[in-house]
């Protein structure tokens, strides 16, 4: 049986679990009951053709946004990029901005959340503000922004926000019950820049825009690479439901466990992806994977990570991971 991806919800009482079939995401009803997580993203555009190609042992590739990307062939999936769209602010009022308003790039997601069904329908719509607006500016560039061109960087922020509601529209008339959508805000040791910067910059438009996907009755889920602690008040402040982290041992897990109780918030991650799978170390990933199944129990969705090559893991060390969160449901805990 070829497994792809696994989550699990820990409840109050006791954890659940099991094997997703053909690539499917599977939720758990805290009570028990098996609910499978529906995941549809946002069909292509009729404006947009992609374009890819290989350069010596590089290769490059646009995107919608016009940024071109570059990665090393039988590298990591994603890359770094090349060129970005917005190489200077006068070009800002001619940056030509993806067609999310067109309601065919949503027939898809219509048609799969429109069957009678009882798992929980996730839109899966991108980015985010700071994921876009950075990419747009490449990160050196877009850091240096905040304090040399703070009224050019909002009003681009603006620009990236309005094509975000276009989005959370379209999956909330597709009939969503909840939407995915990614931020990249920290380091090893805390977030990008100082909480003081998030909330000048970016937290008025989180409120807007998760208001409107909770509006539509939609959960917000937000995945964020990196140490985000001094912000995560503020991010629940803003609306956010579930925080999709992969590398939660960066973190104090117990003060992050406890934050997340008392503020109604869930944590839906694999075993932590860079200092416990990489390892290659059976007894430590087991014992790393029960300490986190003891430490966030009673919110907690669990996943495998979807590019273990790109950070050098194995299949089986993966599946360590996975049969001792097996284990741990068969002996009840």
């Amino acid at each position: 049986t070829h497994r792809r991806r696994f989550v699990l919800v820990c409840d109050h009482g006791g954890v659940v679990t099991g094997l997703a079939q053909d690539g499917d995401d599977v939720f758990f009803h805290p009570i028990g009951e098996l609910v499978h997580l529906l995941g549809v993203g946002i069909g292509s555009s009729k404006k947009y053709t992609p374009k890819r190609w290989i350069e010596g042992k590089r290769e490059f590739y646009d995107d919608e946004w016009g940024n071109i990307w570059v990665r090393m062939v039988g590298g990591s999936i994603k890359g770094e990029i090349y060129q970005p769209a917005l190489t200077d602010w006068s070009q800002l009022d001619a940056l030509n901005l993806p067609d999310y308003e067109d309601t065919s790039r949503y027939e898809n997601m219509r048609k799969a959340f429109s069957q009678p069904t009882d798992k929980f329908k996730l839109a899966h719509i991108g980015g985010w503000i700071f994921d876009n607006a950075r990419y747009l500016r490449k990160m050196e560039v877009y850091l240096m922004d905040m304090g040399l061109y703070p009224e050019e960087l909002k009003r681009l922020h603006a620009m990236v926000a309005k094509v975000y509601e276009a989005k959370i529209h379209g999956a909330g008339n597709a009939g969503a019950d909840g939407i995915m959508i990614g931020e990249d805000l920290g380091t090893q040791t805390g977030i990008l820049f100082s909480p003081a910067m998030f909330r000048e910059f970016f937290k008025a438009e989180y409120t807007r825009l998760i208001g409107i996907a909770h509006d539509y009755g939609m959960k917000v889920f937000l995945h964020s690479c990196g140490q985000n602690s001094e912000i995560i008040d503020d991010l629940i402040d803003a609306g956010v439901d579930c925080f999709q982290f992969d590398q939660p041992a960066v973190y104090d897990m117990p003060a992050l466990a406890d934050k997340f109780r008392a503020r109604k918030a869930a944590l839906w991650s694999p075993v932590d992806i860079q200092q416990v799978l990489p390892t290659g170390d059976r007894a430590f990933i087991e014992s790393e994977t029960e300490r986190m199944l003891e430490t966030f129990r009673g919110g907690l969705i669990t996943k495998n990570y979807p590019d273990l090559h790109g950070i050098g893991v194995k299949e089986e060390w993966d599946m360590w991971a996975y049969h001792k969160i097996l284990e741990h449901v068969r002996k009840g805990n």
